[in-house]
């Protein structure tokens, strides 16, 4: 996903599980806080931190979450979880 805030560009990709979070100054303090553990980012066009940060804000607004994209399929939560889950190689411990 990416996020654009003036001339700041941020690109956010998902990482394995153990990764941590590979990104540089501001992001790095932002996924830090809000908790997200693997991530790699990268900026481009800007190194000033305020672009930054708002550009990272703008990327993460454009996440869906299970619920939204369950409603807008027409589908059941459980069953977007579980495709996620099968992608990621995650196994539920009611299997």
């Amino acid at each position: 996903m990416q996020g654009q805030f003036c001339a700041g560009k941020v690109t956010l990709r998902t990482a394995p599980a153990g990764t941590g979070v590979i990104a540089g100054g501001p992001m790095r303090a932002i996924f830090e806080c809000a908790g997200i553990n693997d991530v790699v980012a990268k900026s481009i066009g800007t190194s000033n931190p305020y672009n930054m940060v708002a550009a990272t804000f703008k990327a993460l607004e454009s996440l869906y979450s299970p619920r939204l994209l369950a409603q807008r399929r027409s589908k059941d939560v459980s069953e977007i979880v579980k495709k996620r889950n099968l992608a990621l190689n995650i196994v539920s411990e009611t299997e």
